[in-house]
């Protein structure tokens, strides 16, 4: 996700095969592309500034790859703020993926700031539309490892490899996903990822079946590299292991090809590879928590990248609100509203998405 985003953008052979036909190849040029890449996910030093955090802040998972937040810098404060903007109101109407991608990148520059010498103390403010005040101050240099998984994150939207997580790597992820007023549950017994995949399949058929649901996940789809570049933003057809190809041909393409039982039979291959899948559930649904279940889940997918272990959101079935409700009986809460669902294993990586720039994001 990106994080919360979960969509393979056109995924069928059908495209594959058009592509081919065409001339696209599913890795085309992309020099510019790369190099942009990698310009926005080098590590920064140890006398980083402040904007470098808030650069590292920007790698976090979010909703689309819409990159919902605006940083305030006031000296070694930081606050962090919604972009009302870029809300995605179809898929995420109570702004709940919006917050939840404000933690993760609330997470992502402290981990940042701990590993290059400053403590942040993290305060987030009441009300429905709270900001997070977040206070450097100078300390001993921390832990190096989620640190440098930072860039390296990705939600990978592929096949996995099918090899359960040992018991050790299991307790680590369980241990770097504790937050005070969130609940994580790991299933990791093919009984149970089927039972959620159920869930899934039942979610994601009401998405497609919505043509707003769908008109809104066109609108954030990059289909050429020289659109991803351009926009810095959105879910770009290669980070989904998609063909690249001129837009004007993957808007056409795209209606055609991205169909209800393509994409169910697509997550079935995808849960049934993977390892497990974590639930994440706040004690209460309302921004705060939902700041820290993101805060949860950025430290989960950190950890998790250290351990050469990839994640993917599968988020439909707390995306439809009435699936979401059958959702938290089958978890045995039925009062409780789950937040995010991850599926977890080991791929190789896909080629990583992009950020706006920091110019573009400081409000």
């Amino acid at each position: 996700m990106t994080m919360l985003s979960r969509r393979t953008v056109v995924g069928s052979g059908l495209v594959l095969a058009a592509a081919g036909a065409a001339g696209y190849s599913l890795w085309p040029r992309m020099g510019d592309y790369q190099a942009t890449v990698e310009q926005q996910r080098r590590l920064p030093a140890g006398d980083a500034t402040v904007q470098e955090l808030v650069r590292m802040a920007t790698l976090a998972a979010n909703g689309h790859n819409t990159q919902p937040w605006r940083f305030r810098l006031d000296g070694q404060n930081v606050s962090i703020l919604p972009d009302p903007s870029r809300r995605t109101a179809v898929v995420d109407p109570d702004d709940h993926h919006l917050f939840a991608s404000l933690g993760c990148a609330t997470e992502n520059l402290v981990i940042a700031a701990a590993a290059l010498g400053r403590h942040g103390e993290v305060v987030i403010g009441p009300g429905a539309d709270p900001k997070i005040d977040i206070a450097l101050s100078s300390a001993q240099p921390g832990r190096q490892d989620l640190f440098q998984a930072i860039p390296l994150r990705q939600s990978t939207r592929s096949i996995y490899d099918g090899q359960p997580v040992s018991a050790a790597d299991l307790a680590r992820l369980e241990a770097a996903a504790r937050e005070e007023g969130v609940t994580v549950l790991i299933f990791t017994d093919a009984a149970d990822r089927d039972a959620i995949l159920d869930f899934v399949v039942a979610g994601n058929s009401a998405q497609m079946d919505d043509p707003a649901f769908v008109q809104e996940l066109a609108d954030w789809i990059r289909f050429s590299s020289a659109r991803a570049v351009e926009t810095g933003d959105g879910l770009f057809a290669a980070c989904s292991g998609n063909p690249v190809m001129p837009e004007w041909i993957g808007r056409r393409m795209f209606p055609l090809v991205f169909r209800k039982d393509s994409e169910n039979d697509k997550y079935r291959a995808q849960i049934r590879s993977s390892a497990g899948v974590a639930v994440f559930i706040g004690a209460a649904a309302d921004p705060q928590h939902w700041i820290r279940v993101g805060r949860s889940f950025q430290r989960f997918a950190l950890e998790a990248t250290a351990l050469g272990i990839r994640t993917a959101h599968v988020n439909q079935p707390v995306e439809v609100s009435q699936v979401r409700a059958e959702f938290a009986r089958w978890l045995g809460n039925p009062e409780v509203r789950p937040d995010l669902v991850v599926r977890f294993g080991r791929a190789p990586a896909l080629p990583m998405s992009l950020r706006r720039p920091v110019s573009a994001v400081l409000a």
